[in-house]
């Protein structure tokens, strides 16, 4: 950490006839124990940050894979008590507890999710104004700039490190979900769901969802600017209402070199009945021809929820086409009341 310049002016100087009369007067040195324990960054953010302690219905198909009592970091962006977070932690909550910077616990309520970009919204009961962070588009950010990361753990306590933007870049992942522009973070934190990247003013320019990698990891952030486009629908209509709603399978899948496979499904998904098995080769949908898991995607979400998909597939050395009817998955995962 860079100590504080100490100036000393030599007002003395400025006035000779009374160097010799009147003592030098000095601006005592900051000792090492009254210096600020953590980065500027981390000030700035730090009151704006709530620990998200969730229990969620343990019957539900998401806690097989989550667990029924999760934990995140939640942002708050609005003096009202609204805090944005990673969706996947409030998924069939039942209770949300809000720890706050001063060691005080609120209940919360899930408010709105987007479920495509990864994201969710609660809001904080009880007085307020609350602090509230800043949050700005990532753009102005290029690859290699000095950023922070900053989130808490379970005990309440600030977990923070400051970190590189690696690379910015598409990503896919397993559960049906893709973002076309994520933030590469290194090194990563312990403690990253929800937590907020920073840039070196303390501005939100990212939430934290995932580490990803071998050690060392990195953590993968949301930009702010897929959160900033759609705050209002989330907090009016608990859902993005001007996108139409994507067709989804419920199709777990891996993606490797050239190839997408099918790797197991969600249990309230219409693919675990259609009639896929693990170990299936995807190779096309809708009669165009695919080859990695993003060239799925992307064709999977020209349709709309409730179209039925064609997924074309090789088992062995057969060739056969399975139809779905897709849903819409946020019939599964409404907001608490």
């Amino acid at each position: 950490m860079t100590p504080r310049l100490v100036t000393i002016v030599p007002a003395l100087l400025l006035i000779p006839v009374l160097a010799l009369a009147v003592p030098r007067v000095r601006e005592p040195r900051p000792k090492p124990d009254d210096l600020p324990a953590v980065p500027s960054y981390v000030q700035r953010v730090a009151p704006a940050l709530v620990g998200l302690h969730v229990r969620a219905d343990a019957e539900r198909p998401s806690s097989a894979r989550l667990g029924a009592r999760r934990f995140a970091t939640g942002i708050v962006f609005d003096p009202r008590g609204y805090a944005v977070t990673v969706s996947y932690v409030v998924l069939d909550a039942l209770r949300i507890e809000a720890r706050v910077h001063d060691g005080r616990s609120v209940p919360a309520t899930l408010i709105g999710l987007d479920l495509d970009t990864g994201l969710a919204v609660v809001r904080l009961k009880g007085e307020g104004p609350w602090a509230a962070a800043t949050l700005v588009p990532s753009g102005a950010v290029k690859v290699g700039a000095v950023t922070g990361t900053v989130g808490l753990d379970e005990d309440g306590d600030l977990v923070h490190a400051t970190s590189t933007l690696q690379s910015v870049r598409r990503f896919s992942a397993f559960w049906e979900y893709m973002l076309d522009r994520a933030l590469v973070l290194a090194p990563s934190i312990s403690s990253w769901g929800g937590s907020a990247a920073v840039d070196e003013r303390g501005r939100v320019i990212g939430i934290v969802s995932l580490r990803l990698g071998e050690p060392p990891h990195v953590n993968l952030a949301i930009p702010a600017e897929k959160f900033l486009a759609v705050k209002d629908e989330l907090l009016k209509a608990g859902r993005v209402v001007s996108r139409r709603p994507r067709p989804w399978l419920g199709l777990y899948t891996m993606g490797e070199p050239g190839r997408v496979v099918v790797d197991g499904f969600n249990e309230s998904g219409p693919a675990r009945t259609a009639g896929f098995r693990r170990g299936d080769l995807i190779v096309g949908v809708n009669g165009v021809n695919v080859t990695s898991q993003e060239e799925f995607y992307e064709q999977l979400w020209r349709r709309q929820a409730g179209d039925t998909i064609d997924v074309t597939v090789r088992r062995g050395g057969d060739v056969q086409v399975i139809s779905v009817r897709s849903i819409d998955r946020y019939r599964l995962y409404r907001p608490l009341p």
